[in-house]
């Protein structure tokens, strides 16, 4: 008989933890997982947040986990709601009179035929920005290779793992403690700036830790803010379209020096771009090199830009898509 695993992930902001779970929830997990909840309260918590939305299945015994733990915590004062069910574990709430006790509640009513598409409210955290990512259709991530899974994050979601992926973004370095805090800050307005244009998406890539994640959003014709550079970018390319990939960040380790070019390909197909882009500091030559490692191809410095001084810009196409056209020469390096 195969055990299904399951894993946990916990995350504290003050009184509230938000509780990731991975897997399935079932009679060999569920101790598990009670353990685990029942921590939470040990440790005070006043709000416990369950993201369901990497759980394939639930059986009779892991709600019973949830409904007792409701119960206690309701003792307590404690909320405790689950978020983003798959459409098995949706339906078991709806059969069994649960969900109004234990489902976070959405923004506007919800017919209980459409819980199985609460992962689809605004409330339960909509996919950022539009349809799903391949593979993610009952909220199962894409296994692309040695346990690694690719997943795309709500708004919600990405706002409650901000400081996790930051972490990731911002390694330790000999340098000061001051300029760590300014990377880590200037990363974390980057991802919240990000997260509030339309069509924002983040994908993530995990083991049972981040090893990696993408983020960005389209530009095209017709934005506004945006409209130098779509025009600076149409002309080089021929595209009026593309996906201005903000921050690719991957684990340095052996076992992941593929994830980032993974990462920035399930990215384009996610939001059907043909084209990305990549604005640098012409002075970080390690992020440029790193970006060529992936495929990027470098077009130099683009002068003229509101704001921006003169970023490096670097261009991707999407893999099995045609050759763009060749971009025009621009001498001395300079687009």
């Amino acid at each position: 008989m195969t055990v299904r695993r399951l894993d946990i992930h916990r995350r504290d902001r003050g009184e509230r933890a938000l509780v990731t779970l991975v897997g399935e929830i079932g009679p060999a997990s569920a101790p598990l997982l009670r353990a685990a909840l029942e921590q939470c309260l040990r440790d005070g918590m006043t709000v416990i947040d369950v993201d369901l939305t990497t759980v394939g299945s639930c059986d009779a015994k892991g709600l019973d986990v949830f409904l007792t733990a409701s119960r206690r915590a309701g003792r307590a004062h404690v909320a405790l709601r689950l978020h983003h069910p798959c459409a098995q574990v949706a339906r078991l709430l709806v059969d069994t009179g649960s969900a109004a006790l234990l489902l976070a509640a959405p923004a506007r009513p919800v017919r209980p035929l459409l819980l199985r598409g609460v992962r689809d409210t605004n409330s339960a955290g909509s996919p950022a920005g539009g349809p799903r990512a391949p593979g993610d259709r009952a909220g199962v991530p894409t296994v692309v290779k040695d346990g690694i899974r690719l997943r795309r994050l709500t708004r919600q979601q990405a706002e409650g793992m901000s400081e996790d992926i930051a972490d990731l973004a911002v390694a330790p370095t000999a340098g000061s403690s001051e300029q760590a805090h300014r990377e880590r800050s200037d990363f974390l307005r980057r991802l919240a700036v990000s997260a509030r244009r339309p069509g924002f998406a983040l994908l993530v890539a995990e083991t049972t830790v981040l090893v990696g994640c993408a983020f960005g959003f389209p530009v095209g014709p017709g934005g506004r803010s945006e409209r130098g550079l779509q025009e600076s970018i149409g002309r080089l390319t021929g595209g009026g379209r593309f996906l201005l990939l903000t921050q690719v960040v991957e684990c340095h380790h052996a076992q992941y020096r593929d994830i980032g070019r993974r990462l920035q390909q399930s990215l384009l197909a996610d939001r059907h771009a043909a084209l990305g882009v990549a604005l640098l500091r012409p002075s970080d030559g390690a992020g440029q090199a790193a970006y060529e490692s992936w495929g990027w191809r470098n077009l130099g410095e683009m002068v003229g830009l509101p704001g921006r001084g003169a970023p490096c810009v670097l261009t991707l196409s999407r893999e099995s898509e045609p050759a763009l056209p060749a971009p025009r020469a621009v001498g001395s390096g300079r687009a």
